[in-house]
């Protein structure tokens, strides 16, 4: 009994290896979001192209929320991914929100890559962005028909992002 004493510093030494090992087993890739499971934030906001877009427009319909800027090499990088997937789904809402961009800036970009996207939303100040806990660009949602948010990724999508999470989710996986 005399040496528990000895013990203690022992004991919070394996409690935080314990932590460590479970932070390193995590995918540093994967940043969790509140949200997953919860309804998409509702917002009505400028078109790049003119007009105004209204998320209720898309009730009942799968949709893919694409954050991304003109400014953000990665953004360039997911680009032909973001294109050959909406190509693939036609059936599914691809609507990019542009994220504190210029709106001539992102025309431009949009102009020389192509648009894959049914809207492109304005969020210069980035609310719409807060809204959705946009860490960055490029972030994508997937959200399902009942208007809940069934995936967040955050960075560039890849090939392995979009065959082992995204399709799934497309092929009718979400409600």
């Amino acid at each position: 009994m005399k040496h528990w004493k000895l013990w203690l510093p022992l004991a919070a030494l394996a409690v935080l290896a314990l932590f460590l090992a479970r932070g390193l087993q995590l995918n540093p890739h994967e940043l969790p979001s509140p949200l997953i499971g919860k309804p998409a934030p509702a917002f009505v906001r400028p078109l790049l192209q003119g007009g105004s877009f209204d998320t209720a427009s898309l009730q009942g319909r799968v949709a893919v929320l694409n954050v991304f800027a003109s400014w953000c090499a990665p953004c360039r990088e997911e680009h032909p991914l973001v294109t050959r997937l909406a190509q693939q789904h036609p059936q599914v809402a691809f609507v990019g929100l542009n994220y504190k961009d210029e709106p001539a800036a992102a025309q431009r970009w949009l102009r020389e890559l192509g648009d894959p996207y049914t809207a492109v939303v304005v969020d210069a100040d980035g609310r719409v962005g807060i809204d959705y806990g946009v860490y960055g660009v490029p972030e994508t949602f997937v959200i399902g028909r009942d208007g809940r948010i069934a995936y967040k990724h955050v960075g560039p999508l890849t090939p392995e992002v979009i065959a082992q999470r995204i399709e799934p989710l497309l092929k009718g996986a979400v409600p």
